[in-house]
């Protein structure tokens, strides 16, 4: 097992590497530049820039130099924990996406556990319970939750929230504490609106893990080993829980690997609609005006969060089960 630790850490050097490159090569695809944007919106609002000024700022920014040049400036940097800077925003790059990455770490996880929460017990009764009314109301949830988007969820939920109790639920914090420094309050806070963006990204996976579930412990509950359990006078549920449920929950510790990237993409939008202080807008906004350092970090440090969900569900993986073995 350390052997197979240390040669998948090894692994995500060349992993992140590619990712980098292809990060960097697919944000400079789209014509012009953060310079040509600026000016854009500056000659929206009737003001001009020379051709001296341009020239100015696309050196300033180190644009003016070619792509290679700039892909191996941004990679050192982020080597050294300097991740540019925004021309957007007028900060570096580390300034603002530090409490971002953060609350959207918060986020996904959470997500991640109410998927758990409700997936692995409904998935158990449903596969337990085949073709009862519980199955089938279940099944038409599970059906429901995988065919509504995200987005469409969250506006829902903000309308039925204004529209019968009154109140605004968007955001991760009240007002007074939007920009307050980080206490007791703050977090307390921030566990009053965090249940919102939870239930609307765990939905999804919720439906999808509950109909795996159910397959995979049906699977399991029709082969010889449970019938001889009970034959020798094992009760019904020691059996399900001991043996079967072992073997079928190995796709929820797999799909970290899976479901934290779709929780990290799903932000976005959600991250929009809601009004989240999360990577998702920043990210959006950035692609959009073209801030390559800005976005091309949020892209890296998600991939390398995504990459280390995969180590730690396989590691968690040959952990629970001891059939698993990485040689």
């Amino acid at each position: 097992m350390t052997r197979f630790i240390i040669w998948r850490l090894a692994l995500m050097i060349p992993t992140l590497l590619l990712i980098s490159i292809i990060s960097f090569v697919v944000i400079q695809l789209p014509p012009g530049d953060i310079v040509t944007s600026t000016l854009d919106e500056l000659l929206a609002d009737g003001m001009e820039a020379s051709e001296e000024q341009i020239a100015a700022l696309r050196a300033m920014y180190h644009l003016d130099a070619p792509m290679p040049v700039r892909y191996l400036r941004w990679l050192g940097g982020m080597l050294r924990g300097d991740f540019g800077y925004s021309v957007q925003h007028q900060q570096p790059v580390s300034e603002l996406i530090g409490e971002r990455i953060a609350l959207t770490v918060v986020v996904a996880l959470s997500s991640l556990l109410l998927t758990w929460a409700l997936a692995l017990p409904t998935g158990i009764l449903t596969a337990v319970k085949q073709y009862s009314p519980l199955d089938y109301a279940a099944t038409v949830l599970a059906m429901l939750g995988m065919a509504v988007p995200n987005f469409m969820l969250a506006l829902l939920v903000m309308w039925g929230a204004f529209t019968w109790f009154g109140v605004s639920i968007g955001g991760l914090f009240s007002p007074a504490y939007v920009d307050a420094p980080w206490s007791v309050a703050r977090v307390l806070d921030l566990l009053k609106h965090l249940w919102v963006p939870m239930v609307v990204l765990g939905v999804g996976g919720t439906a999808g893990m509950v109909r795996i579930m159910r397959a995979n412990l049906l699977d399991e509950l029709r082969k010889p080993y449970v019938t001889t359990a009970r034959a020798k006078g094992m009760r019904y549920w020691r059996v399900v829980l001991k043996y079967p449920v072992r073997i079928a929950v190995n796709p929820f510790i797999s799909g970290i690997g899976v479901v934290l990237p779709m929780l990290f993409s799903g932000d976005a939008i959600v991250g929009v609609v809601l009004g989240l202080p999360t990577t998702g807008p920043l990210l959006l906004d950035a692609l959009m005006n073209q801030d390559m350092y800005l976005a091309g970090s949020f892209i890296m440090i998600l991939s390398a969060l995504s990459v280390l969900g995969v180590l730690i569900s396989d590691v968690a993986l040959a952990m629970l089960d001891p059939r698993i073995r990485y040689d």
